[in-house]
């Protein structure tokens, strides 16, 4: 008899399913997704609720709660987690009036959940020091695909493609595995109202990026989490997994980065090179600080990816230069010619928190937090 476990039950019938999205929605009936990140800092959760009218900014939406002890989050004794919507976006998927609104978790008591960490962010964003100086951020998000063995998308299943090299950017069959996933992310993330700047395949097959902004303060953080929901969804469909592992294969194949591009309104004004490189001096003196907020795991993550190898300064190092891609920080070839603009910390991993990376980026470079 067959083992249902190992059977392929996930891969639903999608024109069934279609029937029964086309029947028509009663106008005061919106369906509206929740979203939060949940206790591994890395994945998102969802649940839907019915309102009876359209919403049209987060304050529109009431709190919810979630069962906290499910998510890492709570015990169960004491289990309900508040979620309270912040960001408000279309739905790709339903359509319509529909709507995807990303969360903030809150502990039984109201008060931001430890894992919470877009509370502190909001905080520093919203200081009038900050404010001021008008903090744009651009987030590259490699990811990789993955059949549901945990196995890179396209990849021989009793070996390896040929060497990198081909792959970045790449075109043909031979070249790039999964565009179709990037592809529908891409138009859900417009749709949706996500601030989506482009996407390419990367250096190793079945590895993709997208870019997120720029993004004024807060929404850098905001913006990225729904994109990475988006992701997640979208692949969902075509029954692919994508992983932010920071380095999803052993040996000679490049890691996954979440590469933040950061400038002030002081930087991108003439003569603004200065601006970038004191920044730069300071970020230079709180190294490990950053490293241990620039993955998933205070650090770990990234000691298996900044090798000093595959566009990667080593992880005991800092290291900042123009168009380096071995640098821990890299000033674009342009921007130094210019005079002024933004630069690149190539350190913050594919399964970074974008709300902690912003963050230490601005106590470090506007509010000259300090080590001791």
């Amino acid at each position: 008899m067959t083992n249902p476990v190992n059977t392929n039950s996930a891969g639903t019938n999608k024109t069934v399913l279609q029937r029964f999205m086309n029947i028509p929605q009663p106008d005061d009936k919106i369906q509206v997704m929740y979203i939060w990140i949940d206790g591994s800092g890395q994945n998102l959760r969802c649940k839907t609720k019915t309102v009876d009218e359209e919403p049209h900014k987060p304050e529109d939406l009431g709190v919810w709660n979630f069962d906290g002890s499910s998510t890492g989050q709570a015990e169960g004794g004491n289990s309900d987690v508040y979620i309270k919507p912040v960001a408000l976006f279309r739905d790709p998927f339903r359509l319509g009036k529909n709507k995807l609104v990303l969360c903030e978790t809150y502990s039984h008591d109201m008060r931001p959940h430890s894992t919470n960490h877009r509370y502190t962010c909001n905080a520093v964003m919203s200081t009038d020091v900050v404010k001021k100086i008008i903090p744009w951020f651009g987030i590259e998000q490699e990811y990789t695909l993955l059949d549901r063995d945990g196995h890179p998308f396209g990849w021989p299943k009793n070996g390896y493609p040929g060497p990198q090299g081909p792959y970045y950017c790449g075109v043909g069959a031979d070249k790039v595995y999964g565009r179709d996933v990037k592809e529908a992310h891409y138009r859900a993330c417009l749709y949706a109202g996500v601030k989506i700047a482009g996407s390419n395949a990367e250096v190793m097959p079945a590895q993709w990026e997208f870019q997120i902004g720029p993004c004024e303060g807060i929404n850098m953080g905001d913006h990225l989490w729904m994109a990475r929901f988006l992701l997640h969804r979208v692949a969902e469909e075509f029954g692919i997994v994508v992983s932010l592992d920071p380095k999803p294969m052993r040996g000679d194949w490049n890691g996954a980065g979440a590469h933040t591009n950061y400038s002030t309104e002081p930087m991108r004004e003439k003569g603004g090179i200065g601006v970038i490189n004191t920044a730069i001096q300071k970020m230079s003196k709180r190294h490990a600080t950053h490293i241990a907020v620039y993955d998933a795991h205070d650090g770990a993550d990234n000691v298996r990816r900044l090798t000093g190898h595959h566009e990667t300064a080593n992880i005991n190092e800092f290291r900042h230069g123009v168009a380096n891609r071995g640098a821990s920080i890299r000033i674009p070839r342009h921007v130094e010619e210019d005079g002024c603009g933004y630069f690149e910390d190539r350190r913050p991993a594919s399964n970074c928190d974008p709300y902690r990376v912003t963050e230490m980026i601005i106590r470090t470079t506007i509010l000259d937090e300090v080590d001791h």
